[in-house]
């Protein structure tokens, strides 16, 4: 039997992913990248978690509820464009977001209760961002600089919720929602 692969990710709203999707649409003329990412699968990591054993399931889904119930509902403004992987052929290509202290919280809070969990998770600094694109495949190499002039999706969303995502590689979209959990603090606060 094939292992599924889980991650907590904030989802984007239909209209961020809609901006997003248009300027792929338009990048992708240009920018010749292997695959892009469908747009239903837009999301940003806040912890990649591999297999989730049976018995892990329902501590995970408890855990993040407890870290959503005391976490507000913000939002965030997509802004800037990058990639991550060797500068001249690139791996992945993403849309950033402004930088923004309830997500970084969010975050730390999301990446601490799984790792009391017992999950092996990803240790480098959060860089929240986007995939839109992995894989350069151009018979040039990539310049970085291009990303400068291209008009880059631009919008305000709201993040009511994180959610726990399961990968399905051999579908499209891929990213299957298990359970979403509504943040619930106060805007005015968080407890902890």
């Amino acid at each position: 039997m094939k292992r599924s692969h889980y991650f907590i990710a904030v989802p984007l709203t239909s209209e961020a992913k809609q901006a997003i999707s248009r300027f792929s649409g338009d990048a992708s003329s240009s920018l010749p990248f292997r695959t892009w990412v469908h747009e239903e699968d837009y999301h940003i990591t806040l912890a990649f978690l591999g297999d989730v054993p049976p018995g892990k399931m329902a501590p995970l889904c408890e855990a993040m509820a407890a870290v959503a119930a005391k976490s507000a509902p913000f939002s965030l403004a997509l802004a800037g464009l990058g990639t991550f992987g060797e500068r001249t052929a690139p791996r992945i290509f993403w849309q950033g977001v402004k930088e923004e202290a309830a997500l970084n919280e969010l975050r730390r809070d999301v990446y601490e209760a799984c790792l009391s969990l017992g999950f092996s998770l990803d240790r480098r600094p959060f860089a929240p961002h986007i995939t839109i694109a992995r894989k350069w495949q151009g018979e040039a190499p990539f310049q970085p600089e291009a990303l400068r002039s291209l008009p880059a999706a631009s919008t305000v969303f709201s993040v009511p919720e994180i959610v726990l995502y399961r990968t399905n590689m051999e579908k499209t979209p891929k990213y299957e929602t298990i359970a979403a959990f509504p943040l619930l603090g106060a805007p005015d606060g968080r407890s902890g």
